[in-house]
């Protein structure tokens, strides 16, 4: 029997909350193994004030193995992400590796300060493109190059969710998931 996929999505005070609960929501509904981990303590406190309860720290879950790393946006949480040299070291690690990595928003900040950016096609949020010079930018909701996963905000929060699914089950399996969301079907085709 094989491990069920395993997610790794650290959480920095002021993270955007739909960016956060609503992958880990679909994900948990995929079946896949999601972690989530405070940067500093618990509760960690949202972009729009709400509390929530981390699975672990940062610091502990540096040491596991994860499938893929996914980076929430929000201010002041991107910042956070970006700054954390820890992060940053476990991200190029995980591309190194030839495993995946995802960011939304202006969490490409983080990828940019990890040097994961160099000549990738991704997308962010409008506010943090001029400062996000290594690659394109596109209006793409969400753009996938290689092992690099990007969403533009939150409204793009389900689109990149269900892209996940489908690339790590297939079609079927972002179907099956998409049973209980009844998202548009548009979002589950790439």
């Amino acid at each position: 029997m094989s491990r069920p996929f395993a997610i790794l999505v650290p959480l920095a005070d002021g993270f955007e909350e739909i960016e956060a609960i609503v992958p880990v929501d679909v994900w948990r509904r995929a079946g896949f193994d999601v972690t989530t981990a405070a940067l500093t303590v618990n509760p960690v406190i949202a972009a729009r004030r709400t509390r929530h309860l981390a699975d672990t720290t940062l610091s502990a879950a540096l040491g596991r193995e994860f499938d893929l790393i996914y980076l929430p946006g929000g201010q002041p949480g991107a910042n956070a992400l970006a700054a954390d040299t820890d992060l940053l070291e476990k991200l190029r690690r995980q591309a190194a590796a030839g495993r995946w990595v995802a960011a939304i928003c202006a969490a490409p900040l983080a990828l940019r300060a990890a040097g994961l950016l160099r000549d990738k096609q991704f997308t962010c949020h409008p506010s943090v493109a001029a400062d996000l010079t290594d690659g394109g930018a596109p209006r793409d909701r969400v753009v996938v190059d290689g092992k690099l996963i990007t969403g533009r905000a939150a409204g793009a929060a389900f689109e990149l969710a269900l892209t996940v699914v489908r690339l790590v089950g297939g079609a079927a399996a972002a179907a099956e998931v998409n049973q209980g969301l009844l998202c548009h079907p548009a979002l589950l085709t790439p």
